[in-house]
């Protein structure tokens, strides 16, 4: 089983949903409406299920928008302070979660797996 299999499977299984019907592109709070407490389940089962260390904070990217802000008092471009925050995530990654910024949260399942697939290395 894969990285993301497994992870939409914590994920059906967390937020009572069908695991088919989440994939890489599927909105963690937009899609799915994870809440706060069910992140820190997210996080638990995921240290569990990969064990892994899960920074919540880098993992749902909580410090994504002070990230921005920062590189932007610093006169910094945001797209390589973000890759270098998030290593992560890709820089193709990070120009699609700049461009999506106004429609809401930009956490996918991708970048869980993404995350588990750094941590793993």
């Amino acid at each position: 089983m894969g990285i993301l299999e497994k992870i939409s499977g914590v994920l059906a299984d967390i937020l009572d949903v069908e695991a088919s019907d989440i994939e890489a592109e599927t909105y963690l709070i937009r899609d799915l409406n994870v809440e706060s407490i069910d992140m820190l389940e997210i996080a638990v089962s995921l240290n569990a299920a990969f064990n892994i260390k899960v920074s919540e904070n880098d993992i749902f990217l909580r410090n994504l928008r002070p990230y921005l802000i920062e590189a932007e008092d610093k006169g910094q471009a945001q797209a390589p302070c973000l890759v270098e925050k998030f290593p992560f995530l890709t820089p193709d990654r990070v120009q699609e979660i700049l461009a999506d910024l106004d429609s809401g949260p930009v956490l996918k399942v991708k970048d869980l797996a993404g995350f588990v697939a750094y941590q793993t290395r």
